[in-house]
């Protein structure tokens, strides 16, 4: 059936009015047939069921949708910047027009409160401009040129260009705890598309209306900016079947995953052991380290306790850069410090998690915690009347390290608001329990200019095990800007030379191209000696705009 997605409003623009959202898998520009017993979209808050209720796709709605991805890219794949650029832009103008109504439903499926839903939806849009002016300005490409030389001795020197182009069909995992920014039209989607990908969605369970609302916002904007039809597809379903269906599927060339270790592992090893393997970038969560060297806690430890607890509570500890680890070495601010924390801790009411399922995982995973020899449950959140099905308290642990160096399992993601406390009886250890850690994504120390020159050991090891170190701070909130790294060393990421957030995303979904010896008019116009862009680029060793 025809998919037309918005209404126009009196200004003659469009947005997302009263749509009727009928729970089916959008391929191209039409819906799936219905198949099977749909499955209700819930409210994490209440229980309550919401309608409609959702139908998974079929193998041959995989199939449909890879089709369509790859015929689309042949055209796709070879528009201009300035046309990317201006489907980007589009569908940041449409989400902001129908942002009330997307908002409303994504409240109703996640319990996130508007005003951060508000804040994510304005970095999402913000987030596809930027890719839109990154294409336009063309720097990205690495456009290099050597020109040939016939006379070199002792063999000709050939006319060599190279620059980055697309790699085909992207497969976008949704991630449970950003339902716009790292969603339908969040990174991975704003990157491939500017990169000239089409892109097939396989949104999260948790926003299956907004993720819905959210690809009509997209579609329509393709719609508008004559995007061929495959551009765009959106594949309702569990994981085990649909994704791992799509990531299989000879005609996806690249992957993008935000969610669990075990998720991301499962499609990293389904992409390796295809015939033809594909790159999976999976983000799979972070314990984000907190090194708060003594000098730091001696002049401000109730003010850092204050902090690092907003931190760790900040939207129900739903973050993958929530601080869930936290080193000091004992002593009386030590004391100070964790003495205010428990305190904060034990003031903060509950709220309602993303889901049941990720609510039951997180009690889980402290309980988990609870029973380890040698870990004190030091502190736990206000009790609470409400009889939500998601809530969720706030817990703090403490232990020693040589505790925690004996149990490698401390060092695992706990899902929510919780983090442990170590306590180190030296510097050395401190070092020691440094060098223990996994793959972050980010690694915070607090102290002055004298104490991280003195420290720099600590701050070497950090280097190697993390994509952000964070000076002074706290770790939750990601910057979107051209120097962002939201990525690390495995298993926070599946490859640590890539991110997620920032410009540098671009560079997932291409690969570099050379050309040798072909006339100018033969050339992609990046390559052309006469540069009718005016990119900036490398010619014969030197960067200019020439």
């Amino acid at each position: 059936m025809p998919l037309r997605a918005l209404d126009l409003n009196e200004s003659g623009g469009r947005k997302l009015t009263q749509v009727k959202l009928e729970g089916l898998s959008i391929l191209g520009y039409a819906r799936a047939k219905p198949a099977g017993k749909p499955t209700p979209a819930l409210n994490p808050a209440t229980g309550d069921k919401l309608e409609p209720g959702y139908f998974w796709s079929a193998r041959e709605d995989v199939e449909r949708a890879a089709r369509l991805a790859e015929d689309a890219f042949v055209h796709y794949g070879r528009w201009p910047a300035k046309e990317r650029a201006a489907l980007l832009r589009r569908i940041a103008e449409l989400f902001e027009a129908s942002a009330p109504a997307i908002i409303e439903r994504t409240q109703q499926e996640t319990a996130l409160a508007p005003a951060r839903l508000n804040g994510e939806m304005g970095r999402t849009c913000m987030q596809l401009r930027l890719f839109a002016s990154l294409i336009e300005e063309g720097w990205w490409l690495g456009a290099r040129i050597d020109h040939g030389d016939a006379e070199r001795k002792p063999a000709p020197k050939p006319d060599v260009r190279s620059m980055c182009v697309p790699l085909g069909p992207v497969a976008v995992f949704s991630s449970s705890n950003f339902p716009f920014a790292f969603s339908v039209a969040g990174g991975d989607t704003a990157s491939a598309l500017a990169a000239g990908c089409p892109v097939i969605v396989k949104p999260h369970q948790g926003h299956l209306g907004a993720s819905e609302m959210a690809a009509l916002v997209v579609l329509e904007a393709a719609r508008e900016c004559g995007a061929p039809e495959g551009v765009f597809s959106l594949l309702y379903g569990p994981g085990r079947d649909v994704g791992a269906a799509l990531i299989q599927h000879p005609l996806v060339k690249a992957a993008g995953f935000t969610g669990s270790r075990s998720g991301g592992r499962a499609l990293m090893n389904l992409a390796a052991a295809r015939p033809e393997p594909i790159p999976v970038y999976a983000e799979m969560g972070s314990v984000n380290p907190v090194f708060f060297l003594p000098g730091a806690l001696g002049r401000s430890a109730e003010a850092l306790a204050t902090g690092l607890h907003a931190s760790v509570t900040l939207g129900v500890g739903q973050f993958c850069t929530n601080p869930g680890l936290v080193f000091v070495e004992g002593g009386g601010s030590a004391e100070k410090f964790l003495e205010k924390l428990t305190d904060l801790m034990r003031a903060t009411p509950p709220n309602a998690m993303l889901s049941p399922r990720i609510c039951a995982e997180y009690w889980a995973g402290v309980e988990k915690i609870s029973r380890m020899t040698g870990v004190r449950r030091a502190a736990e959140g206000a009790p609470d009347s409400r009889q939500a099905v998601a809530l969720a308290r706030p817990v703090l642990f403490v232990t020693q390290a040589d505790t925690f160096l004996a149990n490698p399992m401390l060092a695992q993601e706990v899902f929510g608001p919780s983090t442990l406390v170590v306590e180190c009886a030296s510097r050395s250890q401190m070092l020691a329990v440094a060098q223990k850690l996994e793959g972050q994504l980010t690694a915070t120390v607090h102290g002055s200019e004298d104490e991280l020159v003195a420290n720099a050991g600590l701050l070497a090891i950090l280097q190697g095990k993390a994509g952000r170190l964070v000076c002074n701070g706290f770790p939750t909130g990601v910057e979107v800007c051209h120097a962002m790294i939201h990525g690390g060393p495995y298993p926070a990421t599946a490859d640590g030379r890539s991110t997620s957030v920032g410009t540098r995303a671009i560079d997932r979904f291409v690969r570099p191209m050379c050309y040798q010896n072909f006339p100018e008019a033969a050339l992609p116009d990046e390559l052309k000696t006469s540069n009718p862009l005016g990119l900036w680029r490398l010619v014969d060793g030197k960067f200019g705009q020439h």
